[in-house]
């Protein structure tokens, strides 16, 4: 089992870093990676592995831009959290429509959302 997953991020992917350890889930910045999907399933199978592992815990969503096919990863991503006991989403949103992608989100998933305007 990976135990912390540090991506520094691009111009084109989000840095990622899960440390359950440190108590820290963030994903932020531009998404809009090549392949998604494969950019993804490590975060996936991040939280799948660590479900019986982590609980009450806050995921950090600090996404300036996405595109369309991070939009379905971040789905199966959110998907994945729904497993983890007490698992919270804070999603900051930087313009309406993050914030509009936010909301649909929370509709999407069995996750408490917080969805709050972030700061540059």
């Amino acid at each position: 089992m990976v135990e912390i997953i540090s991506l520094e991020g691009t111009e084109d992917t989000p840095k990622i870093v899960l440390d359950a350890k440190r108590g820290v889930f963030e994903i932020s910045g531009r998404s809009l990676p090549e392949d998604a999907m494969d950019f993804y399933e490590p975060v996936v199978e991040w939280f799948e592995a660590h479900r019986g592992v982590l609980k009450d815990i806050k995921v950090y969503f600090k996404l300036e831009y996405i595109n369309s096919a991070s939009t379905k990863a971040c789905v199966d991503v959110l998907k994945a959290l729904e497993s983890v006991p007490q698992a919270q989403v804070v999603w900051e949103y930087f313009d309406e429509d993050i914030e509009d992608l936010g909301k649909q989100f929370a509709r999407l998933v069995k996750l408490p959302f917080e969805i709050t305007r972030g700061e540059y």
